[in-house]
């Protein structure tokens, strides 16, 4: 991890493509059809170095500059920011939500490097593809704690705006009973193999709905969007690598960089959240310049399910001003 994105990105070239070979060029995304977003909406999928990774992009026309990248939590994918997209569009901007590797219809590589380094690593190159710059950059939970990566180093100074909901930060980067009960003990290698695929959907299925101040916000369908990705034994392997990856070294190591951002900061709150402690924004808030925080009434953890609308007002407003 090098200490400023100038010098980590002919590094990062050199070790992908051997010394003396040209750099890294990322290739031009393509869009796929789907049935799974509104005519509003296009679904793309974008190869990283090794990987694709699938996107949903909505006002594609206004340009990749200035556009606002979702990032979703674990559990999750583009999907948990169907609520908010379509108020969004008031922003004037493009809107893209992605599904980082691992999650929706990215690609699914078992063993790969989905920590927040990995995420933002192959975020980096998805955004050069797709022309991405002076972003507004929006993450929740685990995505929040990818975009503290992404505004601090791999696409330092290109990201003019960063908004952080319900974040992991510093060294708290996994709540030690969610999105499984035992978060510690699902760090151990062997956990999967010990783990029956119906024994982990059901500690699943009882432990989100603690993630919402109502439970009702995520109950029958959306419940079911939760799970799905995990029902089967590679989306277990892959479950489990997520949270095994969840590591504090990995985190904290941006932590003192937060201090030097100047780009304009807005953290988000729900209320009500159970999973990542209000302490940790209010820290944020204290120690980046000139940052702003906003407590999201009748919110837990899942905002976005909780109170959608007032996130979406919340966002709307950031990156209009």
């Amino acid at each position: 991890m090098s200490e400023s994105n100038e010098q980590s990105e002919p590094i990062l070239d050199e070790l992908i493509a051997g010394p003396g070979s040209p750099p890294f060029t990322p290739p031009v995304p393509r869009p796929v059809p789907t049935t799974n977003v509104t005519a509003a909406e296009q679904r793309g999928f974008v190869r990283t170095i090794h990987y694709n990774l699938s996107y949903i992009v909505r006002n594609a026309e206004r340009g990749g500059a200035g556009a606002i990248v979702l990032l979703h939590d674990l559990p999750g994918g583009a999907f948990i920011w169907t609520g908010v997209l379509p108020a969004l569009d008031a922003s004037g901007r493009a809107v893209y939500a992605f599904d980082m590797l691992g999650y929706g219809d990215s690609d699914h590589p078992w063993p790969s490097d989905t920590s927040v380094w990995g995420h933002a690593d192959n975020l980096t190159y998805a955004f050069q593809a797709l022309g991405l710059s002076d972003i507004v950059l929006i993450g929740i939970g685990v995505g929040a704690a990818t975009a503290q990566v992404l505004a601090t180093r791999t696409y330092y100074g290109k990201v003019a705006k960063l908004a952080l909901i319900n974040t992991y930060a510093y060294e708290y980067a996994f709540a030690p009973s969610w999105p499984l009960p035992d978060m510690e003990k699902r760090h151990d290698p062997e956990a999967p193999k010990h783990t029956p695929l119906d024994a982990m959907l059901a500690d699943l299925r009882t432990a989100l709905p603690q993630g919402a101040a109502n439970s009702a916000s995520i109950a029958g369908s959306k419940l079911d969007a939760y799970l799905s990705p995990w029902n089967g034994e590679l989306g277990k392997e892959m479950l489990f690598q997520h949270i095994r990856l969840m590591l504090p070294l990995y985190l904290n190591s941006v932590g003192s960089d937060l201090k030097k951002l100047t780009i304009p900061v807005q953290i988000l709150w729900g209320e009500q959240d159970n999973i990542t402690p209000l302490e940790l924004g209010r820290r944020l808030a204290r120690e980046i310049p000139g940052a702003t925080l906003s407590t999201i009434t009748g919110a837990g953890h899942l905002a976005l399910d909780d109170a959608p609308d007032a996130v979406a007002k919340l966002l709307t407003d950031f990156a209009r001003r």
